[in-house]
């Protein structure tokens, strides 16, 4: 059997694929890079979206492509468009949201889960206050990789435990787009997570 691991999200998965194609420059490639990920990758993450914007591509990106693995990596935009934006996502349409994704996966490929838990790392004093918005939505995609036997992948959780290490920008210059070696740390994470 074929493998295929599609990888879907926001800018952070994006990572200017299609200015570097086919996987950008980001966690994918490097995962792919390492040689321990088989069979074929798909990177679909698409810059700027949020959960609802995944749910309108979901047939098209994710369930056409007949993965055998859905690697999701969503969720800081749906937080970042409530404080740059005044455009809040509920934490009750976030949920439902993804659980929908998450079933009508299964349903149609029975491919395995990875839910990647959205991160923030608070580089501008403002930020802290954000942590409001996003914890719960990290909560919610851990109780769903629970319900649905999910690996879960401890992006956020990874990062503030590196950034006690060294100053925050050296892991994402803006607290939310990694930076090279952010980008290591989220492929070295995954692949310790989902190939275990």
């Amino acid at each position: 059997m074929n493998h295929r691991t599609v990888f879907i999200g926001d800018s952070v998965t994006d990572s200017h694929r299609l200015e570097i194609p086919p996987y950008g420059d980001g966690y994918v490639q490097d995962i792919v890079a390492s040689g321990r990920l088989t069979g074929d990758v798909i990177n679909v993450g698409t810059s700027g979206h949020r959960l609802v914007d995944l749910v309108e591509r979901w047939e098209r990106d994710v369930i056409d492509a007949h993965p055998t693995r859905v690697s999701i990596a969503i969720g800081i935009n749906d937080t970042w468009r409530r404080y740059d934006d005044d455009d809040p996502t509920t934490i009750e349409a976030f949920e439902a949201n993804y659980r929908s994704v998450l079933a009508r996966t299964l349903d149609a490929t029975g491919a395995e889960l990875v839910l990647c838990e959205p991160f923030l790392l608070p580089v501008e004093d403002a930020m802290h206050g954000w942590r409001e918005d996003l914890d719960p939505k990290v909560d919610a995609v851990r109780r769903l990789a629970a319900e649905f036997g999910a690996r879960f992948v401890a992006f956020d959780a990874n990062f503030a435990t590196l950034a006690g290490t060294m100053p925050m920008t050296e892991l994402a210059g803006d607290g939310i787009h990694p930076t090279a070696l952010g980008h290591r740390a989220m492929a070295d994470l995954w692949l310790d997570t989902v190939l275990a």
